[in-house]
This record gives C-alpha cells, structure tokens and sequence, in this order.
C-alpha cells in the first residue's frame, strides 16, 4: 500500500515538468542561461617570416602559418566574420640564444601588428610576450647554468612587450610565465607614454601536454629540458588563484586560465574569486582532438566544438582565444543557438 508521505509528495510535484521548456528549440533558445557569441572570441593568428604563401599545420586541421602578405586578406576575414580581436604568434627568420627577433623593431610580430592595424584599425589586435618561439633553445626565457634567468628575462620581456606597443598592439600578453613580468611590462609601457596598452597576463599558464601541436606550429620545443620550472604545476589550484590575485596587484587588465578544457574548475574559481576580466585560451591539444576525432567520423566537430565553447564560457570566461572563432562565427551565422 502506498504511504500517506508518497501520496503527498506525488501530489506537490504533480505541477512541476521542467521539460516544458525543452518541448521546442525556440522554447530552449529563449530560455538558455549561457549563450556563445563571436564577441566573446579571440582568433590566433601564426605569421612566418620565412615563407611567402600559406603552410598547412599538420596537427592543427584548418590552421596554418601565414606570410606577412597573407595579413591583409586574413584580416579582412577575420573582420567580415565579426571576430573582434586576433592574437599574433611570430616566426622568425632566424633564432638564437637571447631571441633578439622577438624584440626587434622590424621583427615579424611588430610588422604583422602595423599591418593589421593599417588593413582594419578597428580590430583589436593582442600580441604574445615571449620568447620561445624565437630562441634557438626553445625555452621562455634566459639561459643561465643551465637554468631559466628570471631577473635577466624580465628585461627582455620589457622590450618585447614596448616594441608591440609602438607597432599598435593594443593587448600585450605576457605568458613566459616569469615572476614579476606583469608589474615589469606594466612600469616599461608607462615610462615610453603607454598607458593604455592592456596587459593580458597569462596568468594561470600550467605545464601541459594539451600544447603539443602549438609547439609544431610556432617550432618552439625545447631544445633539453622542459618548461616544468617556471610554468605552473596542474595540479594545483590554489597556486593558480594566488598566481591570479598577484598578477591583478601588479597591474593585470586581464587574467587567463591555460588551458581551458581540463581546467573548467579553475575558471570557475577565479570567475567567483576576481573582478577581473578572465580569460581562458582553448588550446591547440584541445582543437586537435575534436579536429582528429571529426576527420575520424567519432564525433560531430561542430556540436563538440559549440559544446567545449559553451562550457569554457558557462564556467565563468569573459574571453575565450579559440582556433574555432571562424568556423564560430559560421556556424552561429548558419544557425544560431
């Protein structure tokens, strides 16, 4: 026989059917909590100095290394797709120990920025602080005994971060992960009349394997050794939020998680924890995977991608820097949310 406690509580949520709101899509669309928009992305862009055509990156399907003569039609996609920003990663013709490329007037980044900037004034144009990509070593910093020198690449981080500056980079993101770079990078800009350069701080930059196709891309893996010394250890959260709340005294205008999709907790905590605008990059690891299993017929690359979006911003993310922002913004033209 049924209890009067079963009967009771049968009765109470007789009324109670949330899948009224599922019954039709534009049921789910008017009442959807989070909503993806191309505002939110940011695309990143590789530029080599070597080539005069566009490369394929094997591991990165639908991405490649462009020539400074592919900026303008890059950017005039870019901008007709409503992305708002892109984010610029230099190959320079030649490297060595101190990564002077990076740091040179007329170095790749600095031309791409003022290419940019004169093709479409109105993109906001980030640039990555760092020197991996431009040491014949491979690592982010000054090579001391064996060691990262952390005092003596904060100078070097400095220069690179003003000569973005003076080529029109509106965001700099320093992500070298070295202790002190944000209020270093913050007091340089200044000094040369910057103020408003934005320093978007990758500030919460774990050791991850998720960067391996990044790595082919920009040709940036450690010659010996690893990053493991100064980039952050995954994991541990704590660190990641004091990381963050350091960076913000230091004069951070926005906070990044890296890499997003393992990482959703993290976003989250710094969301609830930061007044700061929060930025979460979804990594090349990430876009391979979703990019390999798609070629594979296993999933569905759009309704994934949309998916891992989705999330990375329901967790808390003002920004996501995504090699999906055009297929986005084609995919959200085609059929909305």
């Amino acid at each position: 026989m049924r209890s009067e406690l079963y009967e009771r509580t049968v009765k109470h949520v007789a009324g109670v059917r949330p899948r009224r709101l599922r019954r039709l899509q534009a049921l789910r669309t008017l009442v959807r909590e989070t909503r993806l928009s191309v505002s939110d992305l940011i695309y990143p862009i590789f530029v080599d100095q070597r080539i005069t055509k566009p490369e394929a990156i094997e591991s990165m399907p639908g991405i490649s290394r462009l020539s400074l003569s592919d900026i303008e039609h890059e950017i005039s996609e870019v901008k007709d797709a409503r992305i708002p920003a892109v984010i610029v990663f230099g190959l320079p013709d030649h490297k060595d120990s101190l990564g002077s490329e990076a740091y040179a007037e007329d170095g790749i980044v600095q031309q791409t920025v003022r290419s940019i900037k004169k093709t479409a004034p109105d993109v906001v144009v980030a640039t990555d602080v760092c020197l991996c990509q431009y040491t014949d070593h491979g690592h982010c910093g000054v090579v001391r005994a064996g060691a990262i020198a952390n005092d003596e690449t904060l100078r070097l981080l400095s220069r690179i971060a003003v000569t973005h500056a003076e080529a029109g980079a509106d965001i700099v993101g320093p992500s070298a992960m070295m202790d002190n770079q944000v209020s270093t990078i913050r007091e340089a800009l200044d000094e040369r009349g910057f103020n408003d350069t934005i320093i978007m701080s990758y500030a919460a930059k774990f050791a991850s394997s998720f960067y391996g196709p990044f790595r082919e891309a920009v040709e940036s893996t450690p010659a010996w050794g690893d990053r493991r010394t100064y980039q952050m250890d995954f994991p541990n959260k704590k660190e990641a939020m004091r990381e963050i709340a350091i960076d913000i005294e230091q004069g951070a205008d926005i906070v990044m998680v890296k890499p997003a999709l393992s990482y959703l907790d993290l976003i989250r905590e710094a969301s609830s924890r930061f007044d700061a605008p929060l930025a979460a990059y979804n990594v090349s690891g990430e876009y391979a995977m979703i990019q390999a299993a798609g070629q594979k017929g296993w999933l569905d690359t759009r309704s994934i991608a949309l998916e891992v979006l989705t999330a990375i911003k329901r967790a808390g993310a003002n920004i996501i820097i995504t090699y999906f922002a055009k297929d986005v913004a084609r995919w959200l033209k085609e059929a909305p949310q």
